[in-house]
């Protein structure tokens, strides 16, 4: 496969476009993508919360994934591959992740915030969503930061390998995760399961059907379009399909207040997906 093929891709977003809304009106949400990997993978959920009113924010983790390239030219390699042999590594992973976020939150909504379109966010209402890696970490900012509101674990453990994510005394916030049949709450995923368990708010673990594990993000498409299996046996455009409205549900249910029978009972429209536990 030749290297530059991914430089030819086109999406729907335009750089430097004139955010659009009132001010104090818009939810926000921030996605954080697999470890090692990079957050344009996450580009069509991205572009899909985006067309739905929601400031969209995507985190490149500096050091954690192969090459973060910063405005000056300056590139920045996976320091941290380096140690993720080490068993506690990611637990110190989740955190430090964590930590990005409560930056980010910061810097858009601070006082001097460093977005022109700042204005427009409604800070009481703050979503974190990831993949893998990302997942575990949307979960561990939500337990670290008050500011946010709800949570989506997307087909990642949360292995620390210490310490569990949600503390023992639990967390009563919205958190679902969205995986695949093999990952569900019956899966040997101790960590993940337990971490659930602790979770005493609004709760649903939904599995989709034909999914591999990297079917939630582009790279499903990718790998259609490419002719590379990768285990999925629904087509990647609709494990994409299936997470844009999942994920944007469970975001309007406890971000917008507006009910989402998609949460509560199986859909014949997506037959794929399963409410495995609540």
């Amino acid at each position: 496969m030749p290297r530059e093929i991914f430089s030819t891709v086109a999406t729907n977003a335009v750089v430097d476009a004139a955010p659009a809304g009132h001010p104090d009106s818009l939810p926000l949400i921030v996605l954080s993508p697999g470890w090692t990997q990079p957050m344009a993978i996450l580009s069509g959920l991205a572009e899909d919360l985006a067309s739905h009113g929601y400031v969209v924010a995507g985190i490149q983790h500096t050091y954690e994934t192969y090459a973060v390239t910063f405005p000056d030219g300056r590139i920045a390699g996976c320091a941290a591959c380096e140690l993720d042999n080490d068993r506690t590594f990611f637990g110190r992973l989740y955190r430090s992740r964590a930590a990005d976020v409560s930056f980010v939150l910061d810097e858009l909504t601070g006082r001097d915030p460093a977005w022109r379109g700042s204005r427009l966010i409604d800070d009481s209402r703050i979503g974190v969503a990831g993949h893998s890696a990302g997942g575990a970490s949307a979960l561990a900012a939500m337990v670290g930061d008050r500011r946010v509101d709800a949570a989506i674990d997307i087909d990642g453990t949360t292995n620390t390998g210490g310490e569990p994510v949600v503390p023992a005394t639990g967390l009563r916030k919205p958190f679902a995760v969205l995986s695949t049949t093999d990952h569900g709450p019956d899966s040997d995923d101790q960590w993940l399961v337990a971490d659930y368990g602790r979770a005493g708010g609004w709760k649903r673990w939904l599995t989709v059907a034909g999914t591999d594990h990297a079917s939630f993000t582009d790279l499903g498409v990718f790998a259609d379009q490419l002719g590379i299996d990768i285990g999925q046996t629904i087509t990647g455009e609709r494990a994409t399909e299936v997470t844009r409205r999942y994920v944007r549900a469970v975001f309007d249910k406890h971000l917008r207040h507006r009910p989402q029978p998609l949460l509560n009972r199986s859909s014949p429209r997506y037959p794929e997906v399963v409410i495995a536990a609540r």
